[in-house]
């Protein structure tokens, strides 16, 4: 009797094994290598609100090299100093910061698909961190039909990261596949 117990947990240890790294494997091209476009000249670059990873610098830095005449900056944010100087300086280029409603991607979402219609914007260069890359592009497409440009500023994430963000975008992704823009 223990010894067909001790079969029976070590099959279940074995198939939630096999199961994690099927999981792990099948969803590594969309968080972990997700399809990043090279930055070619836009309307505007647009970078989403999430951690202050570097995208905020590579949406200066691209703008500064002329790839874009405006960046629009989602501040979700109730005090950020980053932001509060980036949407408070002077550039030779536009700056926009925005509050999307709802404070979400697909907030963000709602926002370019507004301005690019009121301008008539065809092309945007989105600048998320990598494991957000391809549930962005999912979202943004359900709100503009423009060609979204998605780039990386390709942060360092923790082993720890990466699995929560495993989670995290898996379940937005549910939860956009429901939702319109």
């Amino acid at each position: 009797m223990r010894r067909r117990r001790s079969i029976r947990v070590r099959s279940a240890w074995l198939v939630l094994g096999v199961a994690v790294v099927v999981l792990i494997s099948g969803l590594w091209p969309v968080y972990v290598r997700p399809q990043v476009d090279v930055p070619m000249k836009a309307d505007a670059i647009v970078v989403l609100g999430g951690a202050h990873d570097g995208r905020e610098k590579l949406a200066l830095r691209l703008a500064s090299e002329g790839y874009a005449p405006r960046v629009l900056l989602s501040d979700p944010y109730e005090n950020s100093a980053l932001v509060n100087r980036i949407c408070h300086s002077r550039y030779s280029f536009e700056v926009t910061c925005f509050d999307p409603s709802p404070r979400t991607t697909r907030g963000e979402g709602r926002e370019l698909a507004e301005l690019a219609a009121a301008q008539g914007w065809r092309r945007v260069i989105v600048i998320t961190f990598t494991p957000h890359i391809s549930r962005a592009r999912y979202i943004l497409g359900k709100c503009w039909d423009g060609e979204v440009l998605m780039v990386d500023p390709r942060p360092h994430l923790s082993v720890v990261r990466w699995a929560y963000d495993y989670v995290y975008q898996s379940v937005g992704y549910v939860k956009a596949f429901f939702e319109d823009c």
